[in-house]
Formats: structure tokens, C-alpha cells, sequence
């Protein structure tokens, strides 16, 4: 589990393809601290496992590996990620962890697109479209992850095609992918996992 708040910008420095899956290697420095095989990262809103760790303690980071499914690589950006692109990375938390965001499970619930950037004085309000049948998770006001970010959304619309807004605080610009993100760019979309299990159990009530 994650709460979504990005720990640093991480590297991708390499990929290998293979006919279903693919291996990333991530060069981070935070984020390896402690870690271990085995654990959990999340890497723009997509909880990835460990499996391969290279410290440079020359400069004091270090190059993760990780393995890609198919499923993951069709249903979020990361199959578009290319050699040196940036990524949003955090760790799983511990029970001694700040829930400073929201509970974020790193399940990537489908990819929406950056639509528009409007900047502001100190913040940009950024316009991202979301698939059909994910908008009915999303409220104004509430939480919703992007790339890995937990954010609130300022504002909806539904028509003529679903988007939300959120507002951009310079931290956010300056310390993620998000601050770079272009119109027309991918983007990973994780709704609330409480609103879908609510559905759920509502559906099964009635």
C-alpha cells in the first residue's frame, strides 16, 4: 500500500523486451535506502516488486530492477516509458508511516490524457480526460491518483467527454512527472478503492 506521495524523480536507464513482459532498471536513490528483494515500489502509480538491486556508492544512488507483465504494460503508461524518462517512485509504507495522501493500492485503474495546463500564480490547474467508466468514482473534491501522486479534484465535468482538474502546488511541479506532463500526454489514473468497493456492496445489496 502507498499513500501518494512521491519520495523522489527517479531514471529509467534501461529496458529489456520480451515477447509478453519486459524488465525495467530504475536508477534511484531514496528510494533504496533500505531496501530489499522482494519489496514493493511504486513507479508512476504502479506497485512494482524488487527483484534486483546495484548500489554506486560513488555517488551515493543505485539501479532497481523490476519485472513487467504484459497486463501491466497494456493497462498503464509504463509501456510507453522510454530510456531516461523520469519517473514518480515510493515505497510502501509501514505502520510508522504518515498517511499523508490517501490510501493507494498501485493498481493503475486505466490511463487518462492531459488535456490542458492553465498556469496560475503560484500553482497550475491541469485539465486530465478519464475513461467512460471511471468517472463515476471521481468527486469533486476527492481523491484520485495520478501518475503515482495523490491529489484532490477541483473540479468535473462529464460532458461532452469525462474530465476532472486538479491544482498543482510548485512542490508538486518541481518534485514530479507531473510538472512536465504535455496535452496529450498518458497518464496513470487510480480512483479510490473505498467508492468501489461501496458499489460493490451496494450492487450486491439490492
Amino acid at each position: 500500500m502507498f499513500t501518494g506521495i512521491v519520495e523522489e524523480l527517479g531514471t529509467l536507464v534501461a529496458r529489456a523486451e520480451g515477447p509478453d513482459s519486459a524488465v525495467l532498471h530504475i536508477r534511484a536513490a531514496r528510494a533504496l535506502e533500505d531496501v530489499a528483494l522482494g519489496d514493493s515500489i511504486s513507479v508512476n502509480g504502479v506497485c512494482l516488486t524488487v527483484t534486483g538491486v546495484a548500489h554506486d556508492e560513488a555517488d551515493g544512488t543505485g539501479v532497481w530492477t523490476t519485472d513487467v507483465m504484459a497486463e501491466t504494460l497494456r493497462r498503464s503508461s509504463l509501456g510507453a516509458t522510454g530510456v531516461g524518462d523520469p519517473v514518480n517512485l515510493e515505497r510502501a509504507v509501514t505502520a510508522a508511516t504518515r498517511l499523508g495522501g490517501h490510501i493507494v493500492q498501485g493498481h493503475v485503474d486505466g490511463v487518462g490524457t492531459v488535456v490542458s495546463r492553465t498556469p496560475g500564480d503560484h500553482w497550475e490547474v491541469v485539465r486530465i480526460s478519464a475513461p467512460a467508466d471511471l468517472a463515476r468514482y471521481v468527486v469533486e473534491k476527492g481523491s484520485i491518483t495520478v501518475d503515482g501522486v495523490s491529489l484532490t479534484v477541483s473540479a468535473l465535468a462529464d460532458t461532452p467527454e469525462p474530465w476532472f482538474e486538479v491544482s498543482l502546488i510548485p512542490t508538486t511541479l518541481r518534485e514530479t512527472t507531473l510538472g512536465s506532463r504535455a496535452p496529450g500526454d498518458p497518464v496513470n489514473l487510480e480512483v479510490d478503492v473505498i467508492a468501489k468497493y461501496v458499489e460493490r456492496l451496494l450492487g450486491a445489496r439490492a
